[in-house]
Formats: C-alpha cells, structure tokens, sequence
C-alpha cells in the first residue's frame, strides 16, 4: 500500500507514524482555510522552530521554497535517511519570537 509523502523530506507517512498539516500560509497571517500540506510531526516542528509566522507567509509559502531553506535543507538530508515513523526532540534551540 502505497502512503502519502511528507511535503518536506519526501519519504512516506505511515498511518502509524505522527504526523500533522501545515499551512503553507501560518493561520496568524491569514492562511486560516487556505492549503495545507501533510509532514511528519518532527518536519513540522524544524519549520517552526525556524521560521517565524512572518517568514512563513512572506518567503517560505511552498514546500519547494522550506526545502531550499539552509537548516531545513541541512535537515531534510538527515531525517531522509531514518525510518519512516522515526520522531524526536527537535534539536537545537528554537528561534526567538
């Protein structure tokens, strides 16, 4: 059976796996109702730990423009090559607000 892939890393999203929606454009910023895509829990907690809501909306409202984000690329490179359902901490500290 085929799943449906991350938006971010691209590996597949087990029915078992954590997983939530993004909105490509943060709720805050008026995105409330617009496209959302589906990540792995742990791809959705690095957007946020470092975008704020602003740079989401303003220059990161693609999964092609997050991945092309230096530590969300230097991320993805990592988590490709665990386990599908594989979730952690986010590391590092998160961004100030």
């Amino acid at each position: 059976m085929d799943h449906p892939l991350c938006a971010l890393c691209g590996r597949p999203v087990p029915p078992h796996a954590r997983q939530s929606r993004h909105h490509l454009i943060p709720k805050l910023k008026g995105g409330k109702g617009g496209p959302t895509v589906l990540l792995h829990q742990i791809c959705h907690n690095e957007i946020h730990a470092t975008l704020t809501e602003a740079e989401l909306a303003r220059n990161y409202a693609t999964p092609e423009a997050l991945r092309a984000h230096p530590r969300l690329a230097r991320f993805v490179a990592w988590v490709s090559k665990k386990p599908n359902d594989f979730h952690s901490r986010t590391a590092g500290p998160r961004r100030l607000r």
